[in-house]
């Protein structure tokens, strides 16, 4: 089988669905499937020293809108395409007028469900873009059953799915703490403090709001906990950026920005709570790297969150904060037992979801695509 993997969309640092994509583009090739990773024309080296066993074909505009233009209307009838067996577009859009079989990843229904968690730019374009794919496309993938459910409520006629959780590297995000407190000190955080941790992009739907607001109660009941907040800055910063500045506990705030990997499971691991309070997206990877280092996990209750996180994390009802500063509480509370405990439910929970049982998935659809 030959595939065509569209990496074009991944920024430079991977988080969400550009750690997806990554983990794809390095996994997909060690199971025999003839890969072809289509880059922006500027972004290739990464790509091959990411995943050296694939071809490259760095066929995308770099600009934006040129990249949408040639992604919908070109790149279907590209020499790349016409190469290959199966086309995977991971990232909802697809192009159009292409004779080679289509497979795409939608990850949420949120444009849909909820516009006011996104750009207005973006709602119009990528409601347009799932609406086609999934009537266009010869099979569809989504990471959660949360999002094939609200597939079939959105867009009831679509395309066959295929539902292909993400994963975590069970190898790198461990319950071994022998070396992270050396680890924290390298990256010039104090490992002494004890902190809430939070990870994710920072734009509204993620809840930080929430979180800030929690943190006040938390925070005047007990004198030495921080807020640790790790991520990318997304849109709708400058409302959080204004929360923060009038907090009452602004000197317990720490800002990280983003992360790099080898310091992310020592973080997870040293939180005294990893809170993700999601109002609702597709899957929440923090979320299952967080359980998989036997973390405290602290996040939203009827959102796929909890559908992921099962027993094994504390919920609050998304929105509530002060519900979240009482679950908060709750986690910083818990005896050494309960911890231990605690730890050893994430992790078994964790244990459940792999890269390989995802990538196995995707083959399912590729092939799946190629009868149709």
């Amino acid at each position: 089988m030959k595939l065509a993997l569209d990496v074009s969309a991944v920024p430079p640092r991977l988080a969400g669905a550009g750690r997806y994509i990554g983990e794809l583009a390095r996994r997909v090739p060690a199971t025999g499937v003839d890969t072809t990773l289509v880059t922006r024309r500027d972004d290739t080296l990464r790509w091959h020293d990411w995943s050296p066993s694939t071809h490259i074909a760095s066929i995308v505009p770099n600009a934006r809108p040129s990249r949408l233009f040639y992604g919908a209307l070109m790149a279907g009838r590209s020499s790349t395409a016409r190469s290959v067996d199966v086309w995977h577009s991971p990232h909802y859009a697809m192009p159009h007028r292409s004779s080679t079989a289509t497979v795409v990843t939608i990850h949420d229904l949120t444009f849909f469900t909820n516009p006011e968690w996104h750009e207005r730019s973006k709602v119009s374009f990528f409601r347009r873009a799932i609406a086609y794919s999934a009537t266009h496309a010869e099979v569809l993938i989504t990471i959660s059953e949360f999002t094939a459910r609200q597939l079939d409520e959105q867009i009831p006629r679509h395309a066959p799915v295929i539902v292909a959780t993400l994963g975590v590297d069970l190898e790198r995000f461990t319950t071994d703490s022998s070396g992270d407190q050396e680890m924290l000190r390298v990256h010039e955080l104090p490992a002494e403090r004890p902190y809430i941790f939070f990870l994710g992009t920072f734009e509204p739907r993620k809840g930080i709001d929430v979180l800030l607001d929690a943190f006040e109660e938390v925070a005047r009941d007990d004198a030495e906990v921080e807020l640790w907040l790790a991520g990318q800055p997304g849109w709708g910063v400058k409302e959080i950026e204004a929360r923060i500045a009038s907090h009452g506990a602004l000197s317990r705030i720490r800002r990280l920005g983003f992360v790099e990997e080898a310091a992310l499971p020592a973080l997870l691991r040293q939180s005294r709570a990893v809170v993700y309070p999601s109002r609702g997206e597709g899957f929440g990877l923090p979320v299952l790297e967080a359980l998989a280092c036997g973390a405290r996990v602290v996040t939203s209750s009827d959102t796929v969150m909890s559908e992921i996180a099962g027993d094994a994390a504390l919920l609050a009802r998304a929105g509530d904060a002060d519900q979240l500063a009482e679950v908060i509480t709750t986690a910083l509370t818990m005896s050494r037992e309960e911890r231990a405990l605690r730890a050893q439910r994430s992790r078994a929970r964790a244990e459940i979801f792999t890269w390989d049982a995802s990538v196995a998935q995707h083959v399912r659809a590729y092939e799946m695509a190629m009868r149709s």
